[in-house]
This record gives C-alpha cells, structure tokens and sequence, in this order.
C-alpha cells in the first residue's frame, strides 16, 4: 500500500537551502521579520545556542508513562511510528521540514517530541556562521502547536521547554514562554497556608525570643539588652530562667541583665523554689560576677536555710556558684557537712556529683574560711574535685595552644624538667608543672613527689589563708593556658571555675605563670 504523503517512514523531499517549507494547508510569506532574525541570529544568540547543543537528547524513556499511551512497548503497533517521527525531527534540515513533520502527523506526536523539536532548531541555527533567516510564521506555528498541546506535558517536559526556550530566545513574556510557565506553575504541588501567629504580649513575647533555636545558636547581645527594659509584670521565673542559661551558656556578662536577674530573685524570694533559684544564681558563678543588689546574700541564705532538706543537689548547685564568688555561708555549711546529710545522699542517683561538690566545698573551708569551726567532710568521703582537663578543653581541645606550648618546653628544657595534666591534691588538673630551685634553675621533676603536700603544712588554725607555707625549697610553678574560652566574652575577666583553680592553687602554695598566648 502506498504511504500517504507526509507520514513517518516515507521519504520526504528534501528541501533546498533557504527554500520556504509549505506548512500544512498554508502558505507562508517569503519576508521574515526582522525582529525575529536579529533575535536568532549568530551574533544575538550564538552564547545562548551553544547551550543546546551540549543537551543530551530527550529520551522517551525518561519521561516515563503517561495517559497518552507514549509509553514504548515492544512490538507495539506504535513503537515504528512514534520513533521514526522523532528520528525525522532529530534529522530535519531546515525549521520549515521540522515544522512539517509535526503539523502533518498529528496522531503521531507524543509530548517528548517537543522538546526534540526545539533541541533541533537550536542546531540548525546555530550550526552555521549565517544561519538562513527563520519566517516568522514558522516560530507562531511551532509556538502554537507547543501552547496547544503543553496541558498534556508532564513536569519534565514543561522544564526542558523552558531551558531551550530561553536558550533560543523567546521573550519571557511571550506566549510561549507564558504558557509554559502557566502549566509548570499548576503542576507545583499547592503551598499550605501560613500559621496564624499568635499575638503575644509581654512575658510570652520575651520567652518565645529566648526559646527561638536560632536566637539560641547565634546570641545577639543588642536583643538580649533590650530584654532587661521589659515591665516588672512581664518577668516569669521560666523567662527569667532562660535569660541566665543564656548568658551562662554564650559567657555573656551583662551587668544589667544580671542586676536583673538578681533583683527578680530578691522580690520573687518567696515563691521561688530552690531548683529554680540554682539555674538563676548558675551566670554569677560562672561569669564571676558579683551582684550589687544588697539583698542578694542574704536572700539566698534563707533560701538555702528553707529549701536545703528538700532538694540536696540543688542546694550544693547553688553553693558551688557561691563557692566561686567566695561567698560561702557558714550555715549551709553546717548543714551539707552534717552527717544526716552526707548519709542522706549517700544512696541517691547523683550520689558522685555531690561528693565532688563536697570535696570542692571543703576545700574552699580549708583555703579560705580559716574562721569555719563547723563539721567538714569526713576524709573517707572525699574524692578528686577534676581528676581530668575540664569539659570545656577536652571539648575545643583541637583549638588549644597546649600541644604548641608543649613543643617549647621540650626543646628548651627536655621531657624530665615538666609534666603536663597532672592531678594535684585535693583533685586540681595542672596543664604544665615545672620545679624550679631558689637560683632560678629549672629541675627534673621527681616522679615521686612532683606536688605539694595538701593541706598545707605549718598552717595554723589562726593564720591568713593567703599566707600559705612550705618547707620545700623547690618552687612548684604551674605554667597555666589562657584561652580565649577561659574567659567571658568580652576577654577580660577569667570565668568562675578557671579563677577559682588559680585561685586554690595559689593558696596551696603553687607559683602561678600564666603562658603567653602563640601568634596565629
């Protein structure tokens, strides 16, 4: 049987170049707009059509099933056609031939066969020096049929018509292209409505910009200030709670928002309970800030005289914070030394931690409280107070200077003449430990007794705690780091639990050296 004319696997008459291509039932002008020709010309275009030839062909098999029924099936009665119409387009000579394959077998066409006809139309004008000139109504047609039949894209095609027309350059207002985006735009699964913000006022506004997760991550000192100009009524222990995490947490010393924090405490003494009044006095200690507020000790004190049988760990929490402004009262510690207490801890969960806390305590008792004449912790019960490097320089310990600093000192005086991270009694972690004689000359360090004795020795009951004695003649000199971390933000003031080391160091006798900081 004889194919009829213009049907996939016929030979069709190859035009001459620049000859116009008939389209189908019409004729088209021999004139092309020029508009058009400047816009597709080499020199207006030739950047953009270079884009399409490094496209990988459209495969039919990309674009998957459809309703259409383009899926290729083996031996199918439409597997012949449909892939010899796209070896037609793929091999047309001209826009006119291209457009005629399409607009002459319309049960033919599939939607992959689109973007193989625009993929070669980008070729043929960009295949040579001087391309022939594109009539204007062979793009109209190419467009129309494009706009017509683009409801029946999927996603992928509607993408890759888009990067070729653009690539071509069809205005981003014209039909096409606005047709385009029309059906990409439907097929965009719908956005869900915005959450209705809830109004919020006073308290409920701080608390939520102190819970935000980004404002946690990135403190932004000039919101936090602004924090301490809120009413009296929009304060809750939860909002002030999180401002003195906050500030512990980012070593932020505020002294307006910690007079703040102190002043809530005082007025809110009564209705404050001991494990919300250990996370509130938790930035004094660690800040090493002492507030102005008269009532501050005071208040706390009778907190601690009311709450200290009902929560142990916290009423130890809020003396280790005390413990670091130097502010120990007696009476609580007459009650955490008193055996009811020890034994009553003795079986809890956080039994560990409070003993350590303990022992810190008794340490402070001895270095300085010479005048405390209550009970002490029972030596049986004591432990090393920080047997390791604390959290904060094991954790950032690849941002530490040590092994730099360790370095010189091996060069300069050899590995006998220091030891490094050694525990000292009662529990202190040193970073470097050196022995130096009365001349100034460094010396081995015994393996045997590297520390000093603890207590001190010769310390009499009435002698000032900052007079240690020693009958060794050897110095013990502690060369100490000075990190960016060991202090608060503003770089200045060593935190709480760094300066109370130093301190407790010193008093055991220890000559304190604090190691210049490495040029970076």
């Amino acid at each position: 049987m004889r194919r009829p004319r213009g049907e996939p696997g016929s030979r069709a008459p190859r035009p001459t170049e620049g000859a116009t291509c008939a389209g189908p039932g019409e004729s088209w002008s021999p004139s092309p707009n020029s508009m058009l020709r400047v816009l597709l010309s080499a020199q207006a275009s030739a950047a953009r059509l270079s884009g399409l030839l490094l496209l990988p062909p459209v495969q039919t098999c990309c674009l998957g099933p459809s309703k259409w029924g383009d899926r290729p099936s083996r031996g199918g009665p439409h597997t012949g056609p449909v892939q010899g119409l796209q070896r037609l387009l793929e091999q047309a000579r001209s826009p006119g031939e291209l457009l005629r394959w399409l607009g002459q077998n319309p049960t033919k066409v599939r939607t992959h066969h689109y973007p193989v006809a625009l993929r070669r139309l980008g070729q043929l004008l960009g295949s040579r020096p001087q391309p022939p000139p594109v009539e204007q109504a062979t793009l109209q047609d190419l467009s129309q049929l494009i706009i017509r039949n683009c409801p029946s894209f999927d996603i992928h095609t509607i993408h890759v018509c888009l990067h070729l027309a653009a690539l071509l350059g069809f205005p981003s207002d014209g039909p096409l292209v606005c047709a385009l985006e029309r059906e990409r735009r439907f097929r965009l699964p719908p956005k869900p409505p915005p959450p209705l913000q809830p109004v919020l006022r006073g308290g409920q506004r701080l608390e939520a910009a102190l819970s935000c997760p980004r404002f946690l991550r990135h403190p932004q000192q000039h919101l936090i200030r602004s924090l301490a100009e809120a009413r009296p009524e929009e304060l809750t222990p939860h909002v002030m709670v999180l401002l003195a995490q906050h500030l512990a947490r980012h070593r932020l010393r505020e002294p307006q928002l910690l007079e703040a924090i102190a002043h809530f405490l005082v007025v809110q003494e009564a209705q404050l309970s001991s494990k919300v009044v250990q996370k509130l006095v938790l930035p004094f200690g660690r800040l090493n800030y002492l507030p102005l507020e008269q009532q501050f000790m005071p208040c706390l004190e009778r907190i601690l005289a009311r709450e200290a049988g009902v929560a142990p760990l916290a009423t130890v929490n809020i003396l280790m914070s005390l413990c670091q402004l130097r502010c120990l009262p007696f009476r609580a510690l007459h009650f955490v030394f008193s055996p009811g207490f020890i034994s009553h801890i003795s079986g809890t969960p956080h039994a560990l931690i409070v003993r350590r806390y303990l022992s810190l305590l008794d340490t402070a008792v001895e270095l300085e409280l010479p005048g405390y004449r209550g009970p002490r912790l029972p030596r049986r019960q004591q432990v090393p107070i920080f047997p390791q490097p604390l959290i904060t320089d094991r954790a950032r310990c690849k941002y530490s200077h040590k092994d730099i600093v360790a370095e010189g000192l091996r060069q300069l005086l050899g590995e006998e003449k220091y030891r490094q991270d050694l525990t000292v009694p009662p529990g202190y972690c040193t970073d470097f430990l050196l022995c130096v004689s009365s001349s100034g000359a460094v010396l081995p360090v015994r393996t045997q007794d590297p520390f000093l004795p603890y207590p001190p020795r010769s310390r009499s009951r009435g002698q000032a705690a900052s007079q240690p004695t020693t009958r060794d003649p050897a110095q013990r000199v502690v060369l100490m780091l000075r990190e960016r971390w060991h202090f608060c933000r503003d770089g200045r003031v060593l935190l709480g639990s760094r300066a109370l080391r130093e301190r407790h160091l010193g008093l055991m006798g220890y000559q304190l050296l604090p190691a210049p900081q490495p040029c970076s």
